[in-house]
């Protein structure tokens, strides 16, 4: 004999009434993976694979939410995921979830293409981007986080060594709260321009001595760089908020240098 309940007669537990009247800031998934396209400055698209978390704010009075609508909303938009779609993707499911606030994060590795500065042999450096969304009180904001590698070298050790001076890999962390589209480049720019030398996925020797040099030329303190991407990120209309952070991983101490500024634009 059939015994299988029908679907519209299943009780939906996690809409019934909870009596703690205990709000929830957060709930939902965390830690999914799907495939993704992202557009390139260049004009191409990048195939890529981001972890993505969503969450809505739970009202006092409901006992839990509807996860399996917060897979369904991702899978609707299937692999054509942008800034824009993102976005969209926020609202929707806010909406359907009946939430008066909503959390999205998607992070995920892209590439970029560099050619070598002497040799001008190609390679592909990766960055870690994060995408974040957020509803809250009926105000939609986005953010974009870039983890730029980069190198730096101290200009005290410079100073006081007759030969050489220690430098070592750094993370430029860049968050910025944007009012207009910016590329992920841009970003990374900001970031590479500011540091003593840029990375490379490849090096030939020639290549190897030019950043070698480059650095030693350009030697730059952490609090020297955030307040040189800081700048930048000033100078740029599009930015209402940044948070830039650096963190030099020394190379003659068992610790990180670190620095980190913070500025909301005016108005």
């Amino acid at each position: 004999m059939n015994t299988r309940i029908p679907l519209t007669a299943m009780p939906d537990v996690q809409g019934s009434a909870d009596t703690r009247r205990l709000a929830i800031d957060k709930v939902g998934i965390k830690s999914i993976r799907h495939p993704v396209r992202v557009a390139e400055r260049g004009g191409g698209v990048q195939h890529t694979v981001a972890t993505f978390s969503m969450y809505v704010g739970l009202p006092h009075h409901f006992k839990g939410t509807h996860m399996s609508r917060f897979v369904e909303i991702l899978n609707a938009h299937e692999r054509e995921i942008s800034v824009e779609t993102f976005k969209s993707m926020l609202h929707e499911m806010v909406a359907r979830l009946e939430a008066e606030s909503g959390h999205i994060e998607m992070t995920f590795p892209y590439f970029v293409n560099k050619a070598a500065p002497v040799s001008g042999v190609q390679s592909l450096m990766d960055y870690d981007v994060t995408f974040t969304g957020a509803i809250e009180a009926g105000r939609p904001r986005f953010e974009m986080t870039v983890v730029v590698p980069v190198q730096s070298l101290c200009p005290c050790s410079k100073d006081i060594s007759e030969r050489g001076a220690h430098n070592q890999r750094s993370h430029v962390t860049i968050r910025a709260r944007t009012r207009g589209f910016v590329w992920i480049e841009e970003i990374v720019e900001y970031a590479e321009r500011n540091a003593s030398c840029e990375l490379y996925g490849l090096l030939k020797r020639p290549d190897e001595k030019h950043v070698t040099e480059r650095a030693y030329d350009n030697p730059r303190f952490v609090e020297d760089i955030v307040r040189d991407v800081a700048a930048d990120l000033n100078a740029d209309d599009r930015i209402e908020w940044y948070r830039v952070e650096s963190e030099n991983f020394e190379s003659i101490h068992n610790h990180s240098a670190y620095a980190l500024i913070e500025k909301r634009r005016p108005g």
